[in-house]
């Protein structure tokens, strides 16, 4: 069949239009799956192989009837969505076709083009694009209209409780004593955290704070500032890693006019401005060898050397830092000064990352919710219990900062309605779709019944396999990302017959 005579078919308006899977990564396949039959109602089939469509479907399906296929490019045992593609044109099927890849390139866009692929998408992607994509390739291609189903679906959940409306959870709006200088905190990891900035705030102790990013290191430093008798002086802040090397040196001690090229006036340092205050020194793990030296030189000797001048300059000056990187490797790799490192961890204050107090995270949802709705609450979004759950068992790797911005993003895109799973960007979705009580009806059991051992290998080999891409096949963070003991996955892997490779670890 060819293209023109396809696109000026004329369909049935009533026609339900069926969406064909074809995806080797198996959780990938059951969320696409679960996702499109609850968000449009349609009937969704999901193939492993190209074959396995070939032989189950295609044998079958009527070719008068229309569907869309979604079908990765990389199908595992040498299987080809493009070549799919080709043999189901070939045999006169009616469809419109949708491919996906993990490893885009020019030469493949360009031939899926060539084959009159609708779209090449390129993984990750959310799972509301591959939906919109859907809507648009049917209206298009197939002059049907698609209708998202969300209003039916919250009445069938409405009548599956007995009339009561889908299990929306109430955010607990956080009280004052759970917000300490712009922190909001009640897990007692957090108060332990703010005790010892109390603690620390009321000496003039050089202090260094460490933690991922995203974790409010900033919002520490300007508390301990905030509390301590320097208060009612300037706080002045450096991020060592933003400022290229040689103009660092500038920034952080100021310098004489004509000491370089460029050098037109005199300029004032950072500490020399601090005077009296506070100095804020962010990424201070980024500090080159030259500058640690005469970083060292300040926190002893309370002396600055301005670039160009041959004198020097006494400065009062209290100095808090801030990594995300681990300082006391970086002293073995010969990378930071060990002098440097014990004078500026005087006190050491870590932050503990999101997924350390996750007890905190419907709080600072309800927090960003209030900082993000408008005033008239015409934008609020609601939550279900699943996809709460969903939200505190990510492990954000972003933190804070991205909890954050997935809130407003959540308020901007989805205001005035209920957030269902799958409504939560794919990469929160996907990482972790188990955890909600999708696992109980995942599979639809066959007529002739299912081979349980089989199934449930597939699924291990899978997550596995994905493990250890993610890991770069490293069997130690394999092992935590499975919850499983090291020698256990390696009796798996062995009993498996997977690679075990050369790796100790």
């Amino acid at each position: 069949m060819n293209d023109i005579n396809f696109l000026h078919r004329n369909f049935d308006k009533d026609l339900k239009v069926k969406i064909i899977i074809v995806e080797d990564d198996l959780l990938l396949g059951i969320s696409l799956k679960k996702f499109l039959e609850e968000s449009l109602s349609l009937t969704v089939q999901l193939y492993r192989s190209s074959e396995d469509c070939l032989i189950n479907f295609a044998k079958d399906h009527s070719k008068q009837e229309p569907f869309v296929l979604i079908a990765d490019i990389s199908l595992g045992s040498g299987s080809d969505g493009l070549l799919l593609v080709d043999i189901l044109k070939e045999k006169g099927f009616a469809f419109v076709s949708i491919v996906m890849t993990g490893f885009a390139s020019i030469e493949t866009a360009i031939k899926a083009t060539k084959k009159g692929v609708y779209h090449y998408l390129t993984k990750p992607f959310e799972l509301d694009v591959i939906k919109d994509l859907l809507v648009r390739a049917v209206k298009e291609k197939l002059n049907l209209v698609l209708q998202e189903n969300r209003e039916e679906q919250c009445k069938g959940k409405e009548r599956e409780q007995g009339g009561i409306a889908p299990n929306i959870v109430k955010l607990e709006i956080p009280q004052r004593e759970d917000f300490f200088y712009g922190m909001l905190g009640r897990s007692a990891v957090m108060k332990e955290v703010f005790k010892k900035i109390e603690k620390v705030a009321c000496s003039d102790a050089t202090v260094l704070i460490t933690g991922d990013s995203g974790t409010g290191k900033e919002l520490v430093a300007q508390a301990v500032h905030d509390l301590s008798f320097r208060s009612k002086r300037s706080k002045t802040q450096v991020n060592c890693g933003a400022i290229p090397g040689e103009l660092l040196e500038s920034e952080l001690f100021g310098h004489v006019k004509g000491s370089f090229s460029g050098a037109i006036a005199n300029r004032v340092g950072r500490f020399e401005y601090a005077h009296g205050g506070t100095i804020f020194l962010d990424e201070i793990g980024d500090l080159s060898l030259h500058l640690q030296v005469k970083l060292l030189r300040v926190l002893q000797l309370k002396i600055i050397e301005p670039v160009g001048l041959n004198e020097a300059k006494k400065v009062d000056v209290r100095v808090i830092a801030a990594t995300h990187q681990n300082l006391e490797k970086k002293v073995q790799e010969g990378l930071f000064r060990q002098d440097l490192f014990y004078r500026l961890n005087i006190v050491p204050i870590k932050i503990p990352a999101l997924k350390e107090r996750r007890e905190d995270i419907p709080f600072l949802i309800s927090y960003f919710l209030g900082k993000f709705v408008s005033a008239d609450r015409s934008n609020e979004i609601t939550f279900t219990s699943e996809t709460l759950d969903l939200l505190i068992a990510y492990d954000w790797p972003g933190n804070v900062r991205e909890l954050e911005n997935v809130i407003e993003r959540l308020v901007i895109l989805r205001g005035g309605h209920t957030i269902l799973p799958e409504e939560l960007p794919a990469k929160i979705y996907r990482t972790n779709p188990l955890t909600t009580n999708h696992y109980k009806d995942i599979f639809e059991l066959p007529e002739k019944g299912v081979d349980l051992k089989k199934i449930l290998s597939d699924i291990e080999d899978s997550l596995i396999n994905q493990a250890l891409g993610r890991t770069g096949g490293n069997k130690n963070q394999a092992s935590k990302l499975l919850s499983l003991n090291r020698t256990t996955l390696i009796e798996k892997l062995k009993k498996k017959g997977f690679s075990l490779g050369s790796s100790p670890n």
